[in-house]
């Protein structure tokens, strides 16, 4: 199984099992995250892209593959995902580097299943 749907897979899975749990804090949290990323004065694709840098500079690699996927389904061409990816390097150093590796790889995983037609998911 590729990155991307082990990703989405594990989500998937562990999300229901949090949300199940009952605990109206994170419920309303998985909530807020969700709106806050509906368009606004910042359209869609702006703020996924925001979200990566952020993912990028906190080091998460979770966050990041989520970051990655929701900007191919936006529609983010090459060029401005490594610009943004420039962004996140420039405010997190060079500790950042593994997670850029980790970003352009699901990125590959992407483009590899738009080639063939697969719908990406999340």
């Amino acid at each position: 199984m590729d990155i991307v749907e082990e990703f989405k897979r594990y989500r998937e899975r562990m999300n229901a099992r949090i949300l199940a749990s009952g605990g109206l804090g994170i419920k309303r949290f998985f909530a807020l995250d969700n709106r806050v990323y509906r368009r606004g004065a910042l359209d869609v694709k702006t703020k996924e892209l925001m979200g990566l840098v952020a993912s990028t500079v906190l080091r998460c690699n979770d966050c990041i593959t989520y970051h990655v996927i929701r900007c191919v389904q936006e529609g983010v061409s090459d060029a401005e995902f490594f610009e943004t990816l420039n962004v996140a390097l420039i405010v997190g150093g060079s500790i950042t580097i593994p997670h850029l590796r980790r970003a352009a790889e699901t990125l590959d995983r992407c483009r590899e299943k738009q080639r063939t037609g697969e719908r990406i998911e999340i």
